[in-house]
């Protein structure tokens, strides 16, 4: 009996660790099969059996991706199975990730399981990448989690014609809808407003305003998604928001992030992980529903909202065969933007009020150059930013220094691609660090401080400056930057204007500089109180 065909072991046995694997795998199933073949017998040898099986696919791989590393750029050796995880420091992937950019250079290759992904490091090599190759580099990379739920399908996932299409279509329609205009910045205003009195009546009293800020950043993209807002306490606004705030957790928890490197595997094992396509099955019927009620009602002529305009071009394209505006395509990019929209842009107001407590001085500049500019009569319109360089600089110097995405949405070269000296093969996933833009020290004078002078001119005037990409940059720029940008502005000066920001707890830099959490940087939990100013 052959029994080393079956294991398929041997020609991969190049060291004596693996032959004394090898043999003593062959030695116990060649015992298993001398002894009689009972129930027992069977199952005993098909369990060894499937090991060893199992024991050969982890080392052809291995073996594979050392040979494919030899065009790859360098980095630190990987092992089998796990890759460099044992080599990442555990809750400082940002640290490590430095680290090898120090080591190996500003193109490196890392292993995330059995799977290489090319990080590139600093302002320049990022820049080349993804503005000035921004074709090559402008696939989108996997996010298994978050495919168990759309697939393929909508905005964030896609790639080609389909991304083409439905990217454009979206750009397009939110600027038909009033985007960046007077109507668009009147909902922004209008749901400040609505916190700024759910926060009047709290009277001073020390308060957790993560729920307050996400439900008000979840109502202006149900107001240009649904063509309607919630109440705060409304049941189904309540339930609507809770999946989306446990898709998020479980997307980055250490289940998430074991999904997002070992695919294969953690597709069939049981764990939290799981429960990210059930849980967003409630979402996906909401939206089904409300696209349901939108056809019944739609009037072609006068759109009311996103659902609206994408139906319309539903019914224009309909017999275009190479058309990407069906009804899957409209929900997944619904569902997209809900969970791209609401936990970022409110993460980072709670950093901005984070950073307000541990350093007072720079609440009552903004105030003064609040009150200077606007007064506290009217509500802040996004046209006064323009004269309020001090708080634009303190705004863009919070995005910079919280770095919310360091490590960016993965990417994925589009074709095979000769970058920096070394050759990427196509389909291989691109990590453009943006920690590493933000921390540049060609970039910014003081990478690791809180320090509103990086974009400010010697007169004081504010300074625009390249490295800046909190949305990431390139042909997969956020579509929602302009929107975020607007909502950070006009929500924090709205409750400056109205608002002293204190707390009972005295706040450090260490305390405000970034935690991680799974793959995104997030502010630690604390209370603070509004004092009526």
């Amino acid at each position: 009996m052959q029994t080393q065909g079956s294991l398929g072991l041997l020609p991969y046995c190049s060291t004596p660790q693996q032959f004394t694997l090898y043999t003593v795998l062959t030695g116990y199933l060649r015992r298993e099969l001398e002894i009689s073949w009972d129930v027992s017998t069977m199952a005993a040898v098909g369990i060894v059996t499937l090991f060893a099986g199992l024991i050969s696919y982890i080392f052809i791989n291995f073996l594979w991706n050392l040979y494919r590393r030899r065009n790859l750029p360098p980095g630190p050796t990987p092992l089998p199975l796990i890759g460099n995880l044992l080599q990442i420091e555990r809750g400082h992937m940002g640290n490590s990730l430095l680290e090898f950019a120090k080591k190996y250079g500003s193109v490196y290759t890392l292993y995330f399981g059995l799977k290489p992904v090319i990080c590139l490091s600093g302002y320049e090599t990022v820049k080349e990448a993804l503005i000035d190759r921004g074709e090559e580099f402008g696939g989108r990379g996997r996010v298994p989690p978050l495919e168990k739920v759309t697939q393929t399908y909508g905005i964030s996932l896609s790639n080609g014609e389909r991304w083409r299409q439905i990217r454009n279509f979206t750009l397009r329609n939110l600027r038909e809808l009033g985007f960046g205009k007077k109507d668009f910045e009147e909902k922004v205003q209008e749901e400040a407003k609505y916190v700024v009195e759910e926060l009047k009546k709290l009277n001073g009293k020390p308060t957790d305003i993560t729920k307050l800020i996400m439900d008000a950043i979840s109502n202006i993209l149900f107001s240009i998604v649904f063509g309607s807002r919630y109440e705060y306490k409304d049941e189904t606004f309540v339930e609507l928001l809770a999946i989306a705030e446990e898709t998020f957790r479980l997307t980055i928890s250490p289940w998430g992030q074991l999904h997002t490197i070992f695919p294969q595997i953690m597709d069939y094992i049981p764990g939290p992980h799981q429960k990210i396509t059930s849980v967003s099955e409630k979402l996906l019927s909401f939206i089904r529903e409300r696209v349901r009620v939108s056809q019944e009602t739609l009037e072609p002529a006068s759109p009311r909202h996103y659902i609206d305009s994408f139906l319309i071009k539903m019914e224009k394209e309909k017999d275009n065969p190479n058309s990407e505006f069906n009804e899957r395509n409209l929900i997944s990019a619904i569902h997209n933007l809900f969970l791209a929209g609401t936990d970022t842009v409110s993460s980072t107001i709670r950093y901005s009020f984070l950073v307000f407590l541990c350093f007072p001085d720079v609440q009552e500049k903004l105030q003064m150059e609040i009150d200077q500019v606007i007064g506290r009569d009217r509500i802040p319109s996004i046209n006064d930013r323009v004269n309020m360089p001090y708080t634009d600089a303190v705004l863009h110097e919070i995005q910079r220094f919280c770095d919310l995405i360091p490590f960016n949405t993965p990417h994925q070269v589009t074709k095979d691609v000769a970058f920096r000296g070394y050759f990427i093969p196509k389909g291989t996933e691109v990590y453009p660090l943006l920690c590493t833009v933000h921390r540049d020290p060609t970039k910014f004078s003081t990478p690791y401080k809180f320090n509103p002078n990086h974009f400010l001119d010697e007169n004081g005037k504010f300074q625009k400056n390249d490295a800046f990409m909190p949305f990431s940059a390139g042909k997969r720029i956020c579509p929602g930057e302009s929107l975020a940008r607007m909502e950070l502005f006009l929500f924090v000066t709205t409750i400056l204007q109205n608002f002293k920001l204190t707390s009972q707890t005295r706040f450090t830099e260490a305390d405000i500089a970034p935690k991680m959490a799974g793959f995104m940087n997030t502010p630690i939990h604390y209370e603070l109180s509004f004092i009526p100013r």
